[in-house]
């Protein structure tokens, strides 16, 4: 008889999930989607879903996410024992379908005045079948707690993974996607801040960007003649692309890797080639057509340099705030952890060139998902609960938070002005001297690189990643007074919405993990008689 595992990673941009044989700890397959079931491209999207629409369908829209890829795995899911899950605390309550408003409103008395009570997170043991998973009646989902709802279970495996807490001298990690937790540790004192950088560094809100999967950009260097691309292939390993004329799109040498994408490290890439090649002075691109040329057509625009700039320097504001608060700045620290698919994929020396990582730092770890592993190690038995819980209750952190903190502030002023309005890099230190802060120490020539994982999904070279390239969750809801224009349609940027005539009436449906949330509702303003409300669907089947 079979007796299986898995590993699920919440993450703010997708689920990912790995099916584990407990007996011999082999990995048997590995699926992902391509974006979050729940409409928005952040943290903060989700939360406002999550408000407006109700946490039951918010949880719904999650679990159903994750039985879609539980189904495409292709085991026996009645021989499935042990569930280990891993997330930020928002996603998690969510998964958990408990509580969220302690989450999303500050103050005590605000909570108290909307008789709000903040649950225990000190991890739990629930039965699939509780949570909604279906076709596995022996499970159980084992869900690692959180410090606070700063410290989630990823960040405990940020820290714990990485092994930095035993770090001597003074380090760095930093988890390098849309919610970016990052940690320093000085004289075992850890400092702890989360920076919303968006999606862009994983491949979203860039025109032909997309996540780490096979036809993915995920690399480009300058070489003689043009820029040699790195593409992803079936199992998510590097492997040489076309050389390309950036400046044109002319194919120099043209091999067997075909690409229909870039993922955020590719445009990091282009970046650094960008600006160390002359061909960006930020955010203009100075090539005929304003655009960085990559193979098959996939291009860089001005409005991607300006989507991960922002992402870049929120980043680098986050790591200057944190050194701030330690007493510590640029120079001070040598050692940085880059964690994360974007941490792993990511050129490390680039990433260092033009700003994602401490200025100063010479030895640079890529780490890789430490949420995956987390979720594997509690999958597979290595980590058990009581243990994370100790874990938990001995960690003690200072939680920076970054939106009421005055230098991140200045400093992303700083860092906003250079990658979106055209001030020159060169005016960056003269900016700190206003702010009273010193200048930032040049990127390190002496650089030592270590890069500990192939792919951030450990042990996919054999039998490769199923990407399932929609998360097949649905919302529907009854449009009253609805013409059927089409104009909200027309004006969805994602195609995510249909309009049907039914026996009824008329019924709107929205692929959720297509719908780019409340920071868009194109499709509402589009409505000339406002009859479209998104915040009113429910979860179709």
């Amino acid at each position: 008889m079979a007796n299986y595992g898995i590993a699920l990673d919440i993450g703010t941009s997708g689920l990912r999930c790995q099916a584990l044989d407990l007996d011999t700890g082999e990995t048997l397959a590995t699926a992902i989607t391509q974006r979050h079931p729940i409409p928005g491209m952040n943290v903060i999207d989700h939360v406002n879903f999550a408000i407006q629409s109700g946490e039951d369908v918010a949880h719904g829209l999650i679990v159903n996410a994750a039985n879609n890829l539980f189904a495409a795995l292709g085991i026996d899911l009645t021989q499935v024992r042990r569930i280990g899950v891993c997330g930020n605390t928002f996603q998690m309550s969510l998964f958990e379908n408990i509580e969220i408003r302690d989450l999303a409103y500050a103050g005590k008395n605000a909570l108290k005045n909307m008789g709000v009570v903040p649950p225990e997170r000190n991890g739990s043991i629930r039965k699939a079948e509780e949570l909604g998973l279906v076709g596995m009646p022996n499970a159980e989902v084992i869900i690692p707690p959180a410090v606070t709802h700063e410290i989630g279970a990823d960040a405990i495996a940020m820290l714990k993974m990485t092994n930095i807490l035993e770090e001597k001298e003074p380090v760095i990690v930093v988890d390098y996607g849309t919610n970016a937790e990052m940690a320093l540790v000085v004289d075992g004192k850890i400092y702890t801040g989360s920076a919303a950088a968006g999606p862009a560094l994983e491949g979203q809100e860039i025109e032909r960007g997309m996540l780490a999967a096979p036809g993915a950009i995920s690399d480009v260097d300058a070489v003689d003649g043009g820029w040699e691309c790195t593409v992803l292939d079936k199992s998510i390993i590097d492997r040489t692309g076309d050389v390309v004329d950036p400046s044109t799109g002319k194919i120099i040498v043209d091999r067997d890797q075909h690409a229909i994408g870039v993922t955020g490290t590719g445009v990091v890439a282009a970046l650094y080639c960008g600006m160390y090649g002359g061909l960006v002075n930020t955010p203009e691109i100075l090539t005929p057509d304003e655009k960085l040329h990559l193979q098959d057509g996939v291009c860089i625009s001005k409005h991607d340099v300006e989507e991960a700039g922002k992402a870049i320097g929120a980043l680098r504001a986050g790591f200057l705030t944190l050194l701030l608060e330690a007493g510590l700045w640029t120079g001070d620290i040598k050692k940085a952890y880059m964690s994360g698919a974007s941490g792993l994929y990511v050129d490390a020396v680039k990433a260092l060139g033009i700003g994602m990582v401490c200025p100063g730092a010479t030895h640079l770890i890529q780490f890789g998902n430490t949420s995956i592993e987390m979720a594997r190690k509690v999958a597979l038995g290595k980590v058990d609960l009581m243990k994370l819980r100790e874990f938990a209750k001995e960690l003690r952190a200072t939680h920076v938070m970054f939106a009421t903190n005055d230098n991140f502030k200045n400093i992303y002023s700083i860092e906003y002005s250079v990658w979106c309005t055209g001030m020159p890099a060169s005016e960056y230190n003269n900016m700190l001297e206003i702010y009273g802060l010193q200048p930032l120490s040049e990127p390190s020539k002496d650089v030592k690189v270590e890069r500990l994982a192939k792919t951030d999904l450990p042990d996919v070279e054999k039998k490769g990643v199923i990407m399932l390239e929609e998360s097949k969750t649905v919302l529907t809801g009854k449009v009253e007074g609805c013409i059927r224009c089409h104009k909200c349609m027309k004006a969805c940027p994602e195609q995510a919405l249909s309009i049907e005539l039914e026996n009824d009436g008329v019924h709107a449906y929205v692929k959720s993990d297509r719908c780019a949330g409340t920071a868009c509702r194109r499709c509402e303003h589009a409505c000339d008689g406002s009859f479209l409300s998104l915040k009113e669907f429910q979860i179709v089947g």
